[in-house]
């Protein structure tokens, strides 16, 4: 079976996306069938920060969103009482019956509580599917939210049942920043979570709330500092919780501004592809062993 590995973060800005397609660079170099998959559907940039990928198809993608057809309704409201998301009004005396398409969530509990037939399904468009290919034939897809839909989410599951049909070994996703509900859809069957964090104040709050998602969700994790010596409290923090750290990668203002200028893995300095080579190492390893309780969890705390 494929290895899913996924990365994220608790905040925005602490290097994730870089980790992602480093990762994916030496990885591939590994193992061929590697794709990364960006479900950061609301700014999905690793495109725009692999070098030379070509585009070579792209499908709109679509969710069924409940209607009502008030020639048919009886202004009962048993769709609005069944409805958990509060997407249908239904005011008996006026009368009057709307779904709220923004909040339906395609769940058909009114079609089932609807014993007129009044309840109708139309297919809304909640956004569009990428894929490329890159210069060494590896493969890059991602998705990009529609402006205005709230679907995140619907988006990411859509995105992650499309890639996960494709016969590759192991799938790289890139989850938004954050703990909220997309995140969750994204790390929800991986293999191994990397959670990227800062050695700052807020980076540090940030992971503390990551790592209670994680356990809550009880997935495998461990974690990589990005922008190593701007702090020291979290790795005792890491140690205090045996909490795995699988990597550090250096501030370096030089790979700050490659960074932003969109050459990501252009003349990178020497330290960071250094580190950058040992992290893949360990986690090839991982893939290797099919299983990240199969290694000693304390062997990787402040390797």
């Amino acid at each position: 079976m494929a290895f899913k590995l996924a990365i994220a973060s608790g905040k925005g800005g602490t290097g994730k996306t870089s980790v992602a397609i480093n990762l994916m660079h030496r990885l591939s170099k590994l193992n061929s069938h590697t794709c990364l998959v960006d479900c950061d559907v609301e700014e999905p940039n690793m495109a725009l920060l692999t070098d030379g990928v070509k585009k070579v198809h792209e499908a709109k993608v679509f969710q069924s969103v409940a209607g009502i057809d008030v020639s048919k309704c009886t202004f009962c409201r048993k769709c609005s009482d069944f409805c958990a998301f509060g997407a249908i009004v239904v005011i008996p005396g006026v009368p009057f019956a709307r779904v709220t398409e923004s909040l339906c969530h395609s769940c058909g509990a009114c079609s089932y509580a609807c014993q007129a037939d009044a309840i109708y399904e139309n297919a809304v468009e909640i956004g569009t599917i990428r894929s490329y290919n890159t210069p060494d034939n590896r493969q890059l897809t991602d998705a990009i939210l529609k402006t205005g839909s709230p679907m995140q989410t619907v988006l990411i599951k859509k995105l992650k049942q499309l890639v996960l049909g494709r016969e590759q070994d192991i799938f790289i996703f890139d989850a938004p920043p954050g703990t909220s509900c997309p995140v969750v859809e994204t790390v929800s069957d991986a293999d191994l979570v990397l959670l990227v964090a800062e050695p700052t104040p807020f980076g540090m709050h940030d992971l503390e709330l990551s790592v209670a998602l994680m356990q809550s969700m009880k997935l495998p994790f461990g974690v990589i500092i990005n922008k190593s010596g701007l702090g020291t409290g979290i790795y005792d923090y890491l140690a205090s919780n045996n909490i795995p750290l699988l990597g550090e990668i250096p501030f370096s203002k030089t790979f700050a501004e490659k960074y932003a200028g969109g050459s990501i893995m252009e003349n990178i300095p020497e330290e960071i592809h250094v580190r950058y080579d040992q992290i893949a190492e360990k986690i090839w390893q991982i893939i290797q062993k099919s299983s990240y309780e199969a290694l000693s969890l304390t062997s990787f705390i402040h390797a």
